[in-house]
């Protein structure tokens, strides 16, 4: 039976009250360790264990809030490689167990929903289906299960207060985007709150998901290496999908996988990220590892990469990545401070009448150029730390870079996949021919007339 009014309202507010208490549970811990401190206690093992506790709540809280919170939560974990390494051993662990899970929904729950959703005849056509859920996410969990010609599927079913939460939880984020910042040192919550309440329509929307899929699906379908499974059948809130088998998420590479593992799906997940806007015109703007999967090649030989979740897609208006994005790294790539500045301020990244030292542009944007100054990169947590925490130090005369550079809107998605996908990389420590990939499948970067 469906909530009342004044039953979502009650769960919105317990909800709120949760994510509010995170600051304030830092802040006793942080009080109490410090009268540890004065105990005598050394202050680094204080500290250390003030943020472990305080990452197994944000972990506790995130993950079993579901929605928008474990949505942010998800996000984080991707660029937790970019944390200062005494503030991120704590949190890794916990982050990153975002990427690959989510507490279950009850069966009964499923059933009636499947019910709803693909008529009462529908175990006619899903002959069978697995109690437990396979996998779980921030908005909706997955079922195995059998169609009636014999494919075996994947049936993903959105929780059913999945818009309600969502929702308020991102309205309370974006209250709390201030006081829970110190839990994460160095990130800006605000930026991503706000992509995340501009997109959350879409990501509730099956259909618009299952569009997105079937377009994936037809151009990777002959790929040697990349699999995205195709659509069987869509609802509302159910969205049917071929199985795909695969051995574990990218999650398990980062935390267990050799070097050469890494560096093959590395490389595979880097082609994917920047051929699928040239190929499909879309791009897939959710690169937390739990949405790639290694899918192990028969003979033993370098498997595939499984892509799955196409909520999170932007359709790009040049039905690709554009060609300016391209002619900027190459010039940056060419160290050419002036004309990188010239062909920021085309494209409206640099207002008229600002004044900046082109010299510094080039320093905050080496995130995205130095990995194609040479034949293969090695991605690593040291040098995103690196890099990180120099253009963040107010210190560092390219600090005041971010406050005078301008991202169009066109541009908002496209920059944080990519952050995200480097991020990927660098939980990897993953070598990859950057450049390459690149020139193959980034319009204007390899085009010199540009």
């Amino acid at each position: 039976m469906a909530d009342s009014p004044r039953d979502l309202s009650r769960k919105a507010a317990a909800r709120t009250a949760r994510l509010a208490a995170l600051p304030a549970a830092y802040a006793g811990r942080r009080a109490v360790g410090f009268g540890k401190r004065l105990g005598g206690r050394p202050a680094e093992a204080v500290m250390s264990e003030v943020q472990q506790r305080t990452a197994e709540q944000v972990f506790r809280t995130l993950g079993t809030l579901k929605g928008g919170a474990m949505k942010m939560g998800q996000m984080l974990s991707v660029l937790e490689a970019a944390l200062p390494e005494d503030a991120a051993a704590p949190y890794r662990d916990e982050l990153t167990k975002l990427q690959d899970a989510a507490p279950p929904m009850a069966t009964r729950t499923v059933r009636e929903i499947l019910a709803r959703e693909l008529g009462a005849d529908w175990q006619d056509r899903l002959v069978r289906l697995d109690g437990a859920p396979a996998a779980a996410a921030s908005i909706g969990q997955v079922h195995r299960g059998t169609w009636h010609d014999g494919r075996e599927v994947a049936v993903k079913v959105q929780y059913p207060d999945a818009a309600t939460n969502l929702r308020a939880d991102l309205k309370a984020l974006a209250r709390l985007a201030k006081s829970v910042g110190p839990l994460f040192p160095g990130m800006e919550l605000g930026p991503l709150v706000a992509e995340l309440q501009e997109r959350s329509t879409d990501e509730l929307d099956y259909a618009l998901e299952a569009e997105a899929q079937r377009v994936f699906a037809e151009e990777f379908r002959d790929d040697e290496d990349i699999v995205v499974p195709d659509v069987v059948e869509v609802g509302e809130t159910v969205l049917v999908t071929e199985w795909m088998d695969s051995a574990h998420s990218l999650a398990r590479t980062i935390a267990e996988g050799t070097q050469d593992e890494r560096d093959h799906y590395g490389e595979l997940f880097s082609r994917f990220l920047f051929s699928g806007p040239s190929r499909t015109g879309m791009l897939h703007a959710d690169p937390h590892p739990g949405n790639y999967r290694v899918i192990p090649a028969a003979d033993g030989g370098p498997g595939r990469l499984g892509v799955l979740d196409y909520g999170a897609v932007a359709r790009l208006p040049e039905a690709g990545l554009p060609r300016a994005m391209g002619s900027l790294i190459r010039i940056g790539g060419q160290n050419d401070e002036v004309g990188l500045l010239e062909g920021l301020r085309r494209e409206g990244f640099v207002r008229d009448g600002v004044t900046i030292d082109p010299a510094l542009v080039l320093d905050y944007l080496s995130p995205f150029i130095v990995p194609t100054q040479v034949e293969r990169f090695r991605f690593s947590r040291a040098w995103m730390r690196e890099v990180f925490q120099r253009i963040n130090d107010p210190r560092n005369p390219a600090f005041n870079v971010a406050l005078k550079l301008n991202l169009p809107p066109s541009y908002l998605l496209i920059h944080r996949t990519w952050l995200g996908g480097i991020g990927v990389l660098c939980q990897l420590e993953a070598e990859a021919p950057f450049h390459a990939i690149l020139a193959e499948w980034l319009p204007g970067f390899a085009d010199a007339e540009d």
